[in-house]
């Protein structure tokens, strides 16, 4: 699997060196560009995955240069500048960027918005169209094929039985399905009065791909009848 790229684009070389650290040490790719003329060269040649944009720089800036590359290209801008006024960021967001960050900064904020935005990215191209053998719900991701299962991009482990009731769940989204009907389905035999175990699982699968087991977002609770699982359709 090949790594992410990332385009740094500042002419300040003591900025440059000091996000290659931070980002090298993450696993990415670099490239560098002195001003968006070098960056936009550098963009026509290789693919990238997210772009730190400086705005002031010589020859052409950061704002010029967001503008040519939202022409034609929809890759995560992350800008970078030493004003800090509202009307800066809103400037900047306005024209393409989808993230602002004020110099000074924290170079581990940095690093956890260029993985929150490359995240995104992502989950908002890459997943539109489900691969084969995949089914997709927001940031949960079922792999009927390898039988595997992500959520937010990090693998959760599940036992084979918690598999299929997921996978049962996924494939009747937005469809009640009662405790009696899951059992039959995977335990592939007669209910007979099994709720409890029914139950045990839908739990024990709550609590490792639900952030709040309480408040679960994807397999939902219809009282008095069973589970089913949030539609994409739904808001």
């Amino acid at each position: 699997m090949s790594r992410e790229a990332i385009l740094l684009v500042d002419d300040e070389k003591d900025i440059i060196k000091l996000i290659e650290i931070y980002l090298k040490n993450e696993g990415y790719d670099l490239y560098r560009a002195a001003n968006g003329l070098e960056a936009l060269d550098i963009l026509r040649s290789h693919p990238v995955d997210l772009i730190i944009l400086d705005v002031m720089m010589p020859k052409m800036d950061g704002i010029q240069a967001c503008m040519k590359i939202r022409e034609e290209n929809n890759t995560p801008i992350i800008m970078l500048s030493a004003k800090s006024q509202d009307i800066d960021k809103i400037s900047g967001l306005s024209i393409g960027a989808d993230d602002y960050v004020t110099k000074p900064f924290n170079p581990l904020e940095l690093v956890a918005r260029v993985k929150s935005q490359i995240r995104r990215y992502k989950l908002l191209n890459y997943r539109s169209i489900p691969a084969e053998n995949e089914i997709v719900i927001d940031d949960l991701v079922i792999n009927t094929a390898t039988h595997t299962v992500t959520v937010d991009d990090q693998e959760v482990k599940l036992t084979p039985r918690e598999f299929d009731i997921l996978k049962l769940l996924a494939f009747n989204q937005g469809i009640v399905l009662s405790m009696d009907k899951i059992y039959e389905e995977v335990w592939n035999e007669p209910f007979m009065q099994s709720k409890n175990a029914v139950m045990v699982h839908i739990r024990k699968l709550r609590e490792k791909i639900e952030k709040d087991s309480q408040h679960p977002d994807y397999i939902k609770t219809v009282w008095g009848i069973g589970y089913k699982m949030k539609s994409t359709k739904e808001v």
